[in-house]
């Protein structure tokens, strides 16, 4: 198993992302050997070490590493929120920070602190998606979700700077706040863009960024031909689309892989569903693949990588509004071949090939 994998799955074990050394978290970003590990609860092993695991240390470590994604070029961006605890007792001890490892060496290559413009003083960045264009690794551009700034932060790796985008399509349904789960009846109204896919790269070099809000059952789309313009991102307001509901209850995570096949995880459900971007975006084209109502309470995140399904679950809900019982097993790694998964389902009912037509995508 290739590690780029178990680096990426291990980082939701630390409550997605949330962090508090005062209650035993001491190492923001780890990871598990599975070549030694196949069941039980392995310990955790802090990367790229310790000393880079030092809360607050802004210039050499990591402090609260929210999201990460390993890209086709062996790096690891890792999204460094800078923050210590949670609710009221929050504390910004560092700024938000791009970090980017090579994991061929477990090295640094670079380090971005996004400028005073790219947030605003609500800004907390719930996911990111890593865009590798035709010019190869670096031609490379990350887009960060600013889940209650309403914002989508895009950088640059080749010139090493970033912008932002805002659009009213990264806010949240202000009718989709009630959430219900696990048994908990709670309110998550200021939930905006959170998750985020990439289709396969089209005829014309660009890619479809895929996104939603949390408190919302919409999914809207744009090109990365305007993402990735500093000034086209500013003032595109029609370029980008909001494809029909999805009426499966609201999504953390989604993923798409180099087919047009996306997943998303379904947190109402303990679930996640597929859809084939072959295939026009509506309810009849949408399906369950996985659902399990204890193993997949509030599944945080998915990956598809080398024909398997990665999927990351950790009661979320219990640890922010009432408690986790450490008797119970509260974070689990599932894993499936993706063939199993959407076999017999409407997203396996296309043949397997890449078509270049938005009409697809938007139910036209």
């Amino acid at each position: 198993m290739d590690r780029d994998i178990w680096l990426y799955l291990l980082c939701a074990l630390t409550s997605c992302g949330i962090r508090d050394v005062l209650r035993g978290i001491p190492a923001t970003l780890n990871y598990i050997s599975l070549d030694t590990n196949r069941g039980g609860s392995p310990k955790l092993t802090p990367y790229p070490n310790w000393a880079q695991n030092v809360a607050g240390d802004c210039d050499n470590g990591l402090t609260t590493a929210y999201r990460i994604h390993a890209d086709e070029c062996d790096r690891l961006w890792v999204l460094d929120t800078g923050t210590i605890g949670i609710g009221n007792t929050t504390v910004q001890a560092c700024p938000y920070t791009l970090n980017i490892f090579d994991l061929k060496t477990d090295k640094v290559l670079r380090k971005y602190r996004l400028r005073p413009d790219d947030i605003n003083q609500n800004t907390f960045i719930a996911n990111i998606a890593v865009d590798l264009g035709k010019g190869g690794c670096d031609d490379a551009f990350a887009y960060m979700s600013d889940e209650l700034g309403y914002g989508l932060i895009i950088y640059s790796w080749e010139n090493n700077t970033s912008w932002r985008a805002t659009h009213s399509y990264f806010m949240p349904d202000p009718l989709k706040g009630d959430y219900t789960i696990d048994g908990l009846n709670f309110q998550w109204g200021e939930e905006g863009i959170f998750g985020m896919s990439l289709s396969p790269l089209m005829a014309d070099g660009y890619r479809t960024l895929f996104f939603h809000p949390l408190s919302s059952e919409r999914e809207f789309a744009v090109s990365t031909r305007i993402l990735r313009d500093p000034v086209l991102a500013l003032d595109s307001y029609h370029e980008f689309q909001a494809l029909p509901e999805r009426f499966m209850g609201h999504s953390t995570s989604e993923v798409m892989d180099e087919n047009g096949l996306q997943l998303f995880n379904l947190v109402d459900q303990n679930a996640v569903g597929c859809w084939n971007s072959l295939l026009p975006y509506s309810p009849a084209n949408h399906a369950l693949i996985a659902r399990h109502d204890e193993a997949m309470i509030f599944p945080a995140d998915v990956k598809i990588r080398r024909g398997m399904v990665w999927i990351i679950s950790d009661k979320m809900p219990q640890f922010l509004i009432t408690s986790l019982n450490y008797t119970e097993v509260n974070f689990r790694i599932l894993t499936m071949p993706l063939a199993d998964a959407i076999a017999g389902t409407v997203c396996d009912n296309a043949p397997w090939k890449f078509v270049d037509n938005n009409a697809l995508w938007w139910g036209r």
